[in-house]
């Protein structure tokens, strides 16, 4: 796997690692990304079936009105 080094504001990370309970800056901030992930993943997911139910109300006949 390949690795990435960036600099972060200490303060974030420090508050983060309190925060996930966790010991090294590393485990935080890899905590926040995939969490960033997985809530875009259930995004994505939330608004594909919202499309899927619109798509099936659209796809119903219509009751003649009158």
């Amino acid at each position: 796997m390949a690795k990435v080094n960036i600099s972060l504001d200490a303060e974030l990370v420090v508050e983060v690692m309190v925060l996930a309970g966790v010991g090294s800056p590393q485990d935080a901030v890899e905590l926040v990304v995939r969490d960033y992930i997985a809530r875009g993943h259930r995004t994505e997911a939330r608004s594909e079936l919202k499309e899927q139910g619109l798509r099936e109300v659209d796809a119903r006949p219509q009751e003649p009105q009158g």
